[in-house]
C-alpha cells in the first residue's frame, strides 16, 4: 500500500515536471525569439554584411517598411509590451500600470522570459549595473517598468541576466516568448552597428547548430530607433524555420513595434491589449509553421 501511494506520488511529480513547460501551439510558431540592437538608420544596416546575410538565407526576410514609434530608446521598448508608450517621452524610470504582453502570454500558460545582459537579477531596479558601469541600462528593459510585473517575485524572477540563455538552451528550456537585449556594447548604443553585428555573429551563429533554440522559432531582428537621422525607418529582419521568404526575400509592408506585439497575438490566439496593437499590420505574410 505504502509502495502504490508513493508510485501515485512519483507519476504525479513526473506528469506535473513534464507540463510545466509544455509547448502551446501556434499558428506560425512555437516560439519568437526577439533581439533588438540600438540606434541605427535604416540605411546605415542593410549595408552590413552579417544582416545581409542572414535576410539571404533561405529562411531570411527584410520587413523593408518597418518604423520605430518615437525618441528616445524607452518609450520604443515600452510599445512592444505595453502597447502604447503609455505617454513616456524620455528615458528615466518609469512604474507603469495596466495589461502588458505578459498578462496576455501566462492566461494561455505560455511560457516567457526576458535575458537581459549584465542584468544583475533579484529584479534590480536600478538605472544602470554592473556598479560603475552603464553597461545594462534599466532604461531598455521595459518588463521592470510594468507594475504588475516588477511588484511580482514570480514574474519578476523572469527577467534574468543573459548567461540564463546557454542554461535553458543546455536543458531545452528556452521559453516561447523570448526578449533578448544586449549590453550597451554589443546592442551598438555605445560602440556603432559594426562592433554590434560583429557581436552578433559570433554569438548567434553557434546557437543556431542547436535545435533546442532554432525548432519552430522565428527569430525577430529589430532596432529601437534610427540615429535621429530621418524618419525612424529600421532595420527589421524575421529568420527561420517558420519563415517562407518570396525571391527577393523583401516584404514591403508597414509595419512598427506595435506590429510584433500583433503577430504575438495573432500566432497564439491571445486577444489584445486594447491599445496601438489592435490595428497594428501583424507580420505572418510570408509565415508558415513547419
Amino acid at each position: 500500500m505504502k509502495y502504490f501511494k508513493f508510485a501515485i506520488f512519483l507519476s504525479i511529480i513526473v506528469f506535473v515536471g513534464a507540463t510545466v513547460d509544455a509547448i502551446v501551439p501556434g499558428k506560425f510558431f512555437d516560439r519568437i525569439f526577439l533581439i533588438i540592437f540600438e540606434n541605427t538608420d535604416y540605411v546605415k544596416a542593410i549595408q552590413e554584411p552579417y544582416l545581409q546575410d542572414l535576410m539571404n538565407r533561405s529562411n531570411g526576410l527584410l520587413l523593408s517598411n518597418y518604423y520605430a514609434i518615437m525618441h528616445p530608446s524607452l518609450p520604443n521598448y515600452i510599445a512592444t509590451v505595453f502597447g502604447s508608450t503609455a505617454g513616456v517621452t524620455d528615458d528615466n524610470a518609469y512604474n507603469i500600470s495596466g495589461a502588458n504582453i505578459v498578462d496576455l502570454l501566462e492566461a494561455k500558460r505560455i511560457t516567457w522570459k526576458a535575458y537581459m545582459e549584465n542584468y544583475p537579477g533579484e529584479c534590480f531596479k536600478g538605472d544602470f549595473a554592473p556598479p560603475g558601469t552603464v553597461l545594462y541600462a534599466r532604461k531598455h528593459n521595459p518588463f521592470i517598468s510594468m507594475v504588475d510585473i516588477s511588484s511580482d517575485p514570480s514574474r519578476c524572477a523572469k527577467i534574468v541576466p543573459d548567461t540564463q540563455l546557454d542554461v535553458d538552451i543546455n536543458t531545452n528550456r528556452v521559453p516561447q516568448f523570448a526578449y533578448y537585449v544586449p549590453n550597451e556594447n554589443n546592442d551598438g548604443h555605445d560602440t556603432g552597428v559594426e562592433f554590434a553585428m560583429n557581436w552578433f555573429q559570433s554569438w548567434f551563429e553557434p546557437k543556431l547548430q542547436n535545435p533546442a533554440f532554432t525548432t519552430n522559432t522565428l527569430f525577430f531582428i529589430t532596432f529601437d530607433e534610427d540615429a535621429y537621422g530621418g524618419n525612424n525607418h529600421i532595420f527589421t529582419g524575421l529568420f527561420g524555420c517558420p519563415v517562407q521568404p518570396p525571391d527577393n526575400h523583401l516584404d514591403n509592408t508597414s509595419y512598427n513595434h506595435y506590429s510584433f506585439l500583433s503577430t504575438v497575438e495573432e500566432n497564439w490566439n491571445l486577444g489584445n491589449l486594447g491599445r496601438n496593437d489592435v490595428d497594428a499590420t501583424a507580420f505572418i505574410k510570408y509565415l508558415q509553421h513547419s
